[in-house]
């Protein structure tokens, strides 16, 4: 199928300077956007806890946000998450984690009588702990005694730490075996504690007995995984460079790792001005697109190469528009099917696959221009300005030989 006049070159090449520039300054624009006004980081980056309540009545954004505020929660955002029938669906996110530093487990453990040291008076011989043990997420503590432990004392003594509220009932604090003398503390998790905040001022009728999904994130792995985010890009972008070395040519490089950080910086600098979060699958996306966009452009190289052969004496820039335009019905049908496919996730998709379709067509749209306006223009500039100019009557230039030599 064939979307342009077979035979027909169009002079792609006539517009690269002008293109440059637009391409520098939006470039430019993008990266100013990453420190100001700066991406909206997810969870899986900044860390914090995420609470998803699908509301039974209709609430506010603003008065959820005072409630959450009240209740001691520093920075809360609050966002509308309206999808199909879920009108009343929002997602909160605080600063607040539930893991217990090094600070509060010394607290813990000094209230619960365990160490050195111990006060007689308020931890009698009997009633010490030879074991105190806190989950990762801060949910539950576990203890062990010397001898038959007293429950009711045990809740007393971890309600007087700051900070942690024990869960209600039987299951607050909870005898796991006795012969060992081992003790389970239920600790509600932020996202609980949330929860009962919203409970308490809108109450019942409004607020449903269970969220739709609760997730935290530590701020340390948080750090860890955007760290770990930028230097898989990094990593991705070397190694295509070398392969496109080593399948081309070296000039060929550069050009192909220059078109993938513009689409990668981009498709970031989109995210920023849309109000879109950058976490873990916005990453994934970037990197899809960095994969599919680097494939696009090594069929244009192929084809150049290709037409290095065919057309001897022909100049660089007669080569480039002459491969654009045989490959332009390709590269329009392979893009927008793509794009039209997405589309459909775009539109119909909920949360997280909502993102992720956005990020690729975003990401697609500026690979198919990046392999036509920024690949093979500086890959041109690299030959004109370093190497010889290809063509020439006398003898074959450098890029040519090559292409000889592999045809």
């Amino acid at each position: 199928m064939r979307l342009f006049p077979v035979g027909k070159v169009y002079n792609f090449m006539g517009r690269r300077r002008l293109l440059a520039i637009i391409s520098l300054v939006t470039v430019a624009a993008a990266i100013v956007s990453i420190f100001v006004p700066g991406p909206k980081l997810g969870t899986d980056f900044k860390g914090g806890t995420e609470v998803e309540v699908n509301f039974k009545q209709p609430v506010d954004a603003t008065k959820l946000r005072k409630v959450i505020t009240d209740a001691g929660f520093s920075k809360p955002d609050v966002v509308r998450v309206a999808e199909g029938e879920s009108k009343n669906r929002f997602l909160m996110r605080v600063q607040e984690v539930s893991t217990i530093d090094t600070a509060k487990r010394a607290e813990i453990e000094k209230a619960l009588c365990y160490g050195d040291k111990l006060d007689a008076a308020t931890c009698p011989a009997e009633q010490q702990a030879t074991e105190v043990k806190v989950s990762p997420g801060g949910e539950k503590i576990s203890v062990r005694y010397r001898s038959a432990p007293d429950l009711k004392r045990i809740r007393g003594q971890i309600e007087t730490v700051s900070g942690l509220e024990v869960r209600s009932g039987k299951l607050g604090v909870s005898l796991q075996n006795a012969r060992d003398h081992k003790v389970e503390i239920a600790i509600k998790s932020k996202g609980d504690q949330l929860l009962d905040a919203l409970k308490t001022s809108l109450g019942p009728e409004v607020v449903p007995e269970n969220p739709l999904r609760v997730e935290w994130i530590g701020p340390k792995a948080g750090a860890q995984l955007r760290d770990a985010a930028i230097k898989s890009i990094a990593i991705a972008l070397v190694f295509i460079m070398a392969y496109i070395a080593f399948r081309f040519d070296l000039r060929f490089a550069p050009g192909a790792v220059l078109a993938l950080a513009h689409d990668a910086v981009l498709t970031i600098g989109v995210l920023v001005l849309v109000q879109k979060e950058l976490n873990l699958a916005t990453v994934a996306a970037i990197l899809t697109i960095v994969g599919y966009s680097v494939n696009d452009t090594v069929v244009v190289y192929d084809r150049v190469r290709e037409n290095l052969g065919k057309m001897r004496g022909a100049g660089f820039n007669k080569i480039i528009n002459t491969s654009l335009s045989e490959m332009l019905s390709r590269t329009v049908l392979t893009s927008g099917t793509t794009v039209f496919s997405l589309m459909f996730f775009f539109v119909r998709g909920t949360g997280t696959l909502k993102d992720f379709s956005f990020t690729l067509i975003v990401g697609i749209l500026l690979g198919t221009y990046s392999s036509i306006y920024v690949a093979l223009p500086l890959t041109e500039y690299l030959d004109r300005k370093l190497f010889s100019k290809v063509g020439g009557e006398k003898k074959p230039k450098p890029l040519q030989k090559k292409a000889e030599a592999y045809l």
